[in-house]
């Protein structure tokens, strides 16, 4: 009888899994994506590649937001 109730605890009472952080499997591509320039970054050491990269992506769509305002106000 003891078997039976230590069973059924056991089935009933099943932990939910834990996320896995970055190491969990995802489904979205542009996580997957972000994923690996991160994981990138991480190898390459303290180089900030990524870093430069984005910050210039960033300055090159502020400036051509700028123009674009700039044009249709004239």
């Amino acid at each position: 009888m003891n078997r039976y109730i230590v069973l059924i605890r056991n089935i009933v009472s099943k932990e939910a899994p834990k996320p896995l952080g970055r190491w969990n499997m995802e489904n979205c591509r542009t996580k997957i994506k972000q994923k690996i320039d991160l994981s990138n970054e991480d190898h390459c050491g303290p180089c900030g590649q990524y870093a430069l990269l984005k910050l210039d992506t960033e300055k090159k769509k502020t400036i051509q937001q700028k123009k674009s305002i700039q044009s249709s106000s004239m």
